[in-house]
């Protein structure tokens, strides 16, 4: 009796399973065919702006500044994101002879023309941690003098050119309706919400949850052994583009980092001290571009999907190199902290594109200017002796 009870619950189980395998198989392959439909081409070349994405900015910038204030020091009002650096080091930006006509457009239009350069590494989140902590990573790069009209008037960063990119292919949102909803749950401390926004499963955001969860990713040994993304992307004369900066260790002497003590709140910063300070050793990059092929799902409006390289290679089209240096000063990491970066801060020839850019252009405007007032306020009231 009990045999044949347990062979019962055996077959009873082993159909289960199956069907449970034949249901997920079915899933996994609508859910293919469906993303395929979804995302097939062609897309737009141009720019297309939803009506109600200047209403939706404004939000954004609300809670953004929300979000700083929660995060403040109390001496500081910090970055509303990648607010810790691991440090800001001069380096030079070579334009690579023999690119093809098409891409030599705005910084990239003079063979062999050397830029000087600020480049500052940074945690993405909006409050310092450790650096084990999973987090986004971030390089942005400052060219310096570069003539020309830029898109953001202003005597401060007339001369600018930036490349701003972290350490991942794609955004977890789409477009600038879904970060509003997205920022605002976080902003109000409901992280669940921003990808589960309701009980409806229309409105779960899983693909973006996992794109979320690759995004924060473990720490790379040092900030100058990772490659670091655009995600949205840009003109380049009359191209649509994505550029990313990736390690070029074949352009600069062999190194091998020592083992790192990564249990030290501070690694990153360590671990590029020790390279560039210590040892005296430059670091290498290259900085690349990919064309946007309209024919195939290059959307310019969706950052949360990566460009096919099979169809679009990364081409590169400039060297980038850091030289030994010391840069882990009071008064450089005062002066770092005090950087604007901006996509935005760009010739036209470099316009950004979509609706994530456009927002950035708002929002990092909107949050420099308060996060610059609060702390010359801060500084102007601090009594003598205090440090800030």
């Amino acid at each position: 009796m009990l045999k044949r009870l347990w062979l019962w619950l055996g077959r009873l189980l082993g159909k289960l399973v199956l069907v449970l395998a034949v249901v997920g198989l079915v899933g996994w392959g609508a859910g293919e065919a469906y993303y395929a439909w979804k995302f097939s081409g062609p897309v737009s070349s141009e720019e297309q702006i939803p009506s109600a994405e200047a209403a939706l900015t404004r939000a954004i910038i609300e809670d953004a500044v929300r979000v700083v204030e929660q995060h403040r020091d109390n001496t500081r009002v910090l970055r509303d994101a990648h607010a810790k650096a691991h440090g800001c080091v001069k380096g030079d930006v070579q334009v690579l002879d023999g690119l093809d006509s098409d891409l030599r457009q705005g910084v990239l239009a003079e063979p062999g023309k050397t830029w000087q350069a600020w480049i500052r590494f940074s945690n993405g989140n909006a409050y310092p941690q450790f650096d084990s902590a999973r987090d986004a990573r971030g390089m942005a790069v400052k060219l310096l003098d570069v003539p020309g009209e830029k898109l953001m008037p202003g005597a401060a960063h007339a001369g600018e050119q930036d490349f701003v990119m972290f350490n991942h292919p794609t955004f977890f949102v789409s477009d600038v309706a879904e970060y509003r909803n997205n920022f605002a749950a976080q902003a109000d401390g409901k992280k669940v919400l921003a990808f589960f926004p309701s009980w409806d499963p229309r409105t779960w955001e899983i693909r973006h949850l996992i794109i979320a969860l690759k995004t924060l990713a473990p720490a790379p040994e040092s900030p100058v052994s990772t490659t670091y993304n655009s995600i949205a992307p840009y003109k380049l004369g009359p191209l649509n583009i994505k550029y990313r900066v990736v390690p070029a260790p074949q352009n600069c002497p062999t190194y091998a980092l020592p083992q790192a003590n990564t249990d030290l709140p501070n690694f990153l910063r360590s671990a590029l001290y020790q390279q560039l300070s210590l040892d005296r050793i430059p670091a290498c990059f290259e900085l690349q571009v990919q064309k946007q092929n309209a024919q195939h799902y290059m959307p310019i409006e969706d950052t949360s999907v990566q460009w096919s390289e099979t169809i679009s290679p990364f081409q590169s089209v400039a060297r980038i190199t850091i030289a030994a240096q010391d840069f882990d000063s009071r008064e450089q990491n005062q002066f770092c902290d005090n950087l604007s970066f901006n996509p935005w801060h760009a010739l036209e020839a470099h316009r950004p594109i979509g609706g994530i850019n456009r927002l950035r252009k708002a929002v990092y405007e909107a949050v420099s200017a308060y996060r610059h007032e609060r702390n010359a306020s801060a500084q102007a009231q601090a009594p003598e002796g205090s440090g800030l």
